[in-house]
């Protein structure tokens, strides 16, 4: 910085450039930890949803048919989904289905 309270276009160009390279080291990273955030979230939301299930099980002594069941009666919000967007059902035996993987046991 020079005396006057200005400062040089190359050191200008130098912090630019430094913030530049920053900036291209952590978007990757963050764009690859998304993908691992939205999957341990769908894990953990079907984990609540199968609790919901088992309450459902015991409140109405009967197994649900289908995810509008629970949401009907308010086990579940309007639209049951994964933070990532992708629909959850259940199927003939009973198990959470996210778009045709099943992850229950």
């Amino acid at each position: 910085m020079t005396g006057n309270g200005r400062e040089k276009p190359s050191e200008m160009m130098i912090v630019l450039l430094i913030i530049s390279v920053l900036l291209l080291i952590a978007i990757p990273n963050v764009t690859k930890h998304s993908k691992s955030i939205d999957e341990k979230g769908c894990a953990a939301y079907v984990k609540m949803v199968e609790g919901q299930i088992e309450a459902y099980k015991m409140d109405e002594k009967q197994a649900p048919e289908s995810i509008d069941d629970l949401t009907e009666k308010e086990y579940l919000p309007g639209v049951a989904q994964c933070p990532d967007g992708r629909t959850l059902s259940i199927t003939s035996e009973g198990k959470i289905e996210v778009e045709g993987e099943s992850l229950s046991p």
